[in-house]
Formats: C-alpha cells, structure tokens, sequence
C-alpha cells in the first residue's frame, strides 16, 4: 500500500518550489533550514523521485517536482478550504442590529474591528417576532432582543448573553416643557399622551416593557400610532404631535428635538444577544468578546440602586 501523503511536507515543497531558495523558504515557514531540507528528502523518499535540482548556486525543480507542485498546491488549496468552511470562516455572518446606531449596532462595530476578515452584514429587522423564525430558518445568525420576552417553546434551541442594562429616556420636541430640565421624572408622563411604539428601536418586547414601567407609575399609555422608523420621519412626526416619545439612551439625535433619559426611577431596558445553539462560526466568538469588552469599558451592566427593571429582570439581575 502507498504511503499517504503528508500535507505538511507538502506545503514544505510548495514554499521551496515558490521561493527556489531553501533560506528564503524556511524564513518564509519559521523553520530552520536544515529542518526544512531533512522534511523536502523525506518527501521525495515517499514519492520515490528527486524534486529539486541543488547546487550551490541554484535550486531547480525536476520534472517530477514541476508534476507535483500543480497538484500540491490543489491539496493545500482544498484543505484550507475545508478548514474554513468547518470553521465558518469566509462564511457571512448575518446580525439584526435592530436600528442604525443602538446599541446592537455598536456591539457590531466592535466586532468588526477585532476580526476585519470576517464578513459580517447587518439587517434591520426590529423585533423577535421577526428575526425568531429567521434565525430556525438559518436565514439569519445573530439577533438582539429582550431575551425575556421570550415564552414557551421559542427559546428552545437558542443561547443568548446579556449585553446591556440600558437607560429609557424621552424624546421631546426642543420647544416641550420638559425640554429643559436634565431628567424627566416619570411621574411628569401622568396624564401626557406620551407615544412609545415609534423609532428603530419600537418592538413587541420594547412594549412590554414600556406596559410595565406605566403599570408601576400608575400612568396609562398612549392610544397605539403606527411605529416611525428612521431620523427624518421621527424628527418629522415629533414636531407633528408635540408629544414626548419613549425611547432608549442610544437614539441618535433628532432634529428639532432633545433626548433626556427617564428618572425617579432610573427605568432599564435589558439588551440580550440571541443566536442558535448549532452556531458554529468565529464571528460569533468576536460578537460575544466585543459584548465583553464594550460592557466592562462602559458599565453596560451596572444596575443603580435606584433603577427599575421589568419582571422577571428585576428578581433575576443582580
């Protein structure tokens, strides 16, 4: 029986065949050189034909190290393509980020900047309710969300990690009453037709959470409006009803219009990152360390003793 190649003396020839200089060769693969010469004879003993011509001048490939390299550089090319694919490497990486901006989005951002090779693309889907069917669909890989906003069967075959504790804050029109002051007390939104199912960041979940933190005040929330997506339209519509919108500390600015974060209490919206279990790619490794970095750089996860969380974050989070 023929003995099987080693990919590894392969990829030895290879960079000799390359570089026709054994020095450069071994520079080239971080060997020594006399290391790299005992690995070329053993590959020529197992092929039983010479591969290279040496003198002390030149080195030159045969006739038969001219037929082999095609076919080695074959073998190596398919094996690393193999590794990728098992790897996910190459692969696209798909995340909901929710809305340009949020917090998802800076997650995301981050990620890209510790792994540049990766192709990460991201969509805008707002919501589990959406991005749920997806992610068992394999049409996406990375979602984020309320992970307790889940029930059932729905989280079944689904990781998350929790990424932020992030503050609520009102939206208001430059000219509102509320304006000027540098928080807004919660009990200021009793008897205001204050909108919270408007901006990128407006989902089943968000209004959970916002049906909550009304139910704890004792204020009863606005009439339903249709959701407003992207800055021109929410600048455009908040000017339009003059009305503060609930929304979270990472809103983009709005024109015509000041963000002031929600006090008395200090109300917490609770990010996780969600993805399959079955999730085998390194991108979601760079995800999960840009949560790690991104949350101890910016207290993402510190909980003031003030602050208020919807149930059953509130008994769970320390």
């Amino acid at each position: 029986m023929a003995e099987d190649l080693d990919l590894r003396l392969l990829r030895c020839f290879v960079a000799v065949a390359e570089e026709l200089h054994f020095s450069r060769a071994a520079e080239r693969l971080f060997v020594a050189q006399q290391a790299l010469s005992r690995d070329v004879r053993r590959l020529e003993d197992r092929v039983g034909a010479a591969l290279f011509e040496r003198t002390t001048r030149r080195v030159a490939l045969t006739p038969a190290g001219e037929r082999l390299l095609a076919r080695a550089r074959q073998l190596l090319a398919l094996h690393d393509e193999i590794l990728r694919e098992l790897r996910g490497e190459g692969t696209p990486m798909l995340v909901d980020v929710v809305g340009e901006r949020l917090t998802p989005a800076r997650v995301l951002a981050a990620a890209r900047e510790r792994a540049p090779g990766f192709p990460f693309f991201a969509r805008f889907h707002g919501g589990l309710e959406t991005a749920l069917p997806l992610l068992a669909a394999h049409r996406l890989d990375v979602t984020f969300g309320r992970w307790n906003g889940l029930t059932g069967r729905t989280a079944e075959g689904l990781e998350h990690q929790l990424v932020r504790l992030e503050r609520i804050a009102v939206l208001l029109p430059d000219r509102h009453p509320l304006a000027g002051q540098a928080g807004v007390p919660l009990a200021a939104l009793r008897g205001v037709d204050a909108c919270w199912q408007c901006g990128d960041h407006a989902s089943p979940e968000w209004g959970r959470v916002v049906e909550q933190l009304f139910a704890a005040s004792g204020a009863d929330p606005a009439p339903p409006r249709p959701n407003v997506r992207g800055i021109d339209e929410l600048a455009y519509h908040v000017q339009q009803w003059d009305v503060p919108v609930l929304t979270i500390s990472s809103q983009s600015e709005v024109p015509g219009a000041v963000i002031r974060p929600l006090v008395e209490p200090v109300a917490l919206y609770p990010w996780s990152m969600i993805w399959r279990k079955d999730l085998r790619h390194p991108g979601l490794q760079a995800l999960r360390e840009a949560v790690r970095k991104l949350a101890a750089a910016d207290r993402w996860l510190e909980r003031p003793e003030d602050a208020w969380l919807p149930e059953p974050e509130a008994s769970m989070i320390n």
